[in-house]
């Protein structure tokens, strides 16, 4: 009988290794930036929401919140979205309408940083 090869030779593993990590090195940046591009946009989204309510809310009672649970109390949101980039609700940057008052005004994200574009997310 002949002598019948079973199996791979080294250099044919080394290949398919080799294969495996110039797409692993491929892929991998290209899926965090667009796991990254995701969480901006749903950042912006969240803060557009948010200061679009702040708006009907100083609208309907001509002050502005005091805190973002007051939002979720009488009826103006379901609940306080969560910041992406923090994965907390509570992290959230509140802005006064003036200087010492104990009110919100605007809101900025807790997450520190830089976007992908290169402006910090405490800008947005």
């Amino acid at each position: 009988m002949g002598n019948s090869r079973i199996g791979f030779t080294l250099i044919e593993m080394s290949v398919v290794v080799a294969i495996i990590g110039v797409l692993y090195m491929t892929v991998v940046p290209i899926y965090s930036s667009t796991i990254q591009r995701a969480k901006e946009a749903a950042l912006k989204e969240n803060l557009q929401v948010l200061r679009k309510t702040f708006d009907v809310y100083y609208k309907d009672r001509q002050v502005w919140p005091s805190n973002l649970k007051s939002l979720v109390g009488e009826g103006y949101v379901r609940a306080i979205p969560v910041d992406p980039l923090t994965n907390k609700v509570d992290s959230w940057v509140t802005v006064p309408s003036e200087s010492g008052k104990d009110d919100i005004f605007d809101i900025r994200s807790g997450a520190i940083g830089k976007s992908l574009d290169g402006t910090p997310y405490s800008s947005w």
